[in-house]
């Protein structure tokens, strides 16, 4: 079956991109095929096998900014990119870490050992009031985009329960249903500060009509044994949403790929200066005064890849 790709002109809209590209449960023999001519962006079209009973499915990585400390203004952008990607027929849609609620990149939260600063605890407060409690209405909000475009939705939230904020994905599927949730289990360095610690009990493989999909979150897919559990659970689309856009990250996609012989979707946020608040109000510790407005702080890197290492779009 042939799935198209494409693999020059991303859309975009403002300052968003979305990558998209065709994914397919069977892993056995890929080769690349010319399209045929278009007025329509440039696609390639990838053979995935010969098999006339595989399951063929399209699915989209998004790299967006969130829109800091306005969770409601940062749910509309998700509908407007889900509907943009269910126009291209898409059945899946991954957004990166953290994209409701915000990745409080660059930020310390006024915190050392034995003190906090007034500021700190103010812009902890802010945070706070900008997470998701789930269940709740943005949760209820995501099941409704879900089920409105018929797209099978993986979307990374921070997460409120009491006072404690969690790094989380939350699925939902094509018709309009939240199936739950991973919370990120090891917060990376600073991030502890901020950010509770999730548990074995939220290592959730969803089995759907497109195929066994799961998540883990940016660093933790550094944890050889997280990735066994999810191995052995049977993962074929494996989601990896993230906020690393370093070139490393891509080897580590690659080995996830081959080592669990599944087809691994990467989102990550692409983010200029401008997309956080200005300071005062928001000050990227040790690098504001470098920064212009349009600094890019996260280069993004998005990238679909297959069980057998090949990269199907991006990184962008």
């Amino acid at each position: 079956m042939q799935a198209p790709i494409p693999v020059s002109s991303p859309l975009q809209t403002t300052s968003t991109v979305t990558d998209q590209t065709a994914i397919s449960t069977q892993t056995n023999n890929m080769a690349l095929v010319p399209a045929p001519p278009s007025e329509t962006p440039l696609f390639a079209e990838v053979d995935m096998c010969s098999d006339s009973s595989a399951t063929t499915v399209r699915a989209t990585v998004v790299q967006a900014s969130t829109v800091f400390y306005d969770t409601p203004a940062t749910l509309d952008k998700a509908e407007r990119l889900l509907a943009e990607a269910a126009g291209y027929g898409s059945q899946l849609v991954v957004f990166p870490e953290a994209f409701i609620g915000g990745y409080p990149r660059g930020s310390s939260f006024g915190a050392i050992i034995g003190s906090r600063t007034a500021k700190g605890r103010e812009d902890f407060r802010k945070y706070h009031a900008s997470a998701i409690d789930v269940p709740g209405p943005e949760v209820d909000r995501l099941a409704a985009m879900a089920g409105k475009y018929k797209v099978y939705l993986v979307m990374g939230v921070i997460e409120r329960e009491g006072y404690t904020l969690y790094c989380t994905v939350l699925f939902f599927d094509s018709q309009g249903h939240y199936m739950g949730k991973h919370r990120k289990i090891m917060p990376t360095a600073v991030e502890r500060i901020v950010w509770g610690f999730g548990d074995g009990s939220t290592i959730p493989v969803f089995a759907t009509p497109i195929g066994k999909i799961g998540a883990a979150i940016c660093w933790e897919n550094r944890m050889p044994l997280l990735r066994t559990a999810m191995y052995g659970k049977g993962i074929e689309i494996y989601c990896a949403p993230t906020a690393d856009s370093r070139d490393t990250w891509q080897a580590t996609m690659t080995h996830i790929a081959l080592e669990g012989g599944c087809f691994v979707l990467s989102a990550n946020q692409f983010c200029r200066r401008k997309d956080y608040p200005p300071p005062p109000e928001y000050v990227f510790l040790g690098a504001e005064e470098d920064l212009t407005p349009d600094s890019v702080v996260c280069a993004g890197g998005s990238v679909i890849i297959s069980p057998l290492g090949t990269v199907l779009a991006g990184p962008n």
